[in-house]
């Protein structure tokens, strides 16, 4: 295939591979979006998987400083386990005794992703060892 005359004086070939120019530069920016997606996808689960464990260790600290304090009662064993809560980053909901052991749970409040915030929750329980029989 020629190019005509008119088509040749403009520059342009005839046989229509003008109109594929920039199709290589739409499919890169389309690829270097998904990237930026993914990206952003694992940054969010890395951010909540952080959070959890976050509020894990929130959780054991006020759960282990609060049974010391279960025998002063569930006030003073869940204010100290309210303490050592706050102090790694959580936000007590819940303090039980139950016998001499004290269940705590924490929560952890993560935002992954701009717009979007959640929640971790843990729960822990400490107390006295028990001896098991075999």
């Amino acid at each position: 295939m020629g190019l005509s005359v008119g088509e040749a004086a403009r520059g342009r070939p005839a046989d229509g591979v003008a109109a594929e120019r920039g199709g290589a530069t739409v499919c890169l920016l389309a690829l270097g979006l998904v990237f930026v997606f993914v990206g952003l996808f694992g940054a969010g689960l890395g951010a909540a998987r952080c959070a959890r464990h976050q509020a894990r260790a929130a959780a054991d600290f006020g759960a282990l400083a609060g049974a010391g304090r279960a025998l002063d009662g569930p006030d003073a064993a869940c204010g100290r386990a309210a303490e050592l809560v706050a102090a790694n980053g959580g936000r007590l909901t819940g303090c039980r005794i139950d016998g001499l052991d004290l269940i705590v749970t924490a929560q952890v409040r993560v935002v992954p992703l701009p717009g979007l915030a959640r929640v971790a929750t843990a729960a822990s329980r400490a107390g006295p060892m028990r001896s098991v029989d075999p």
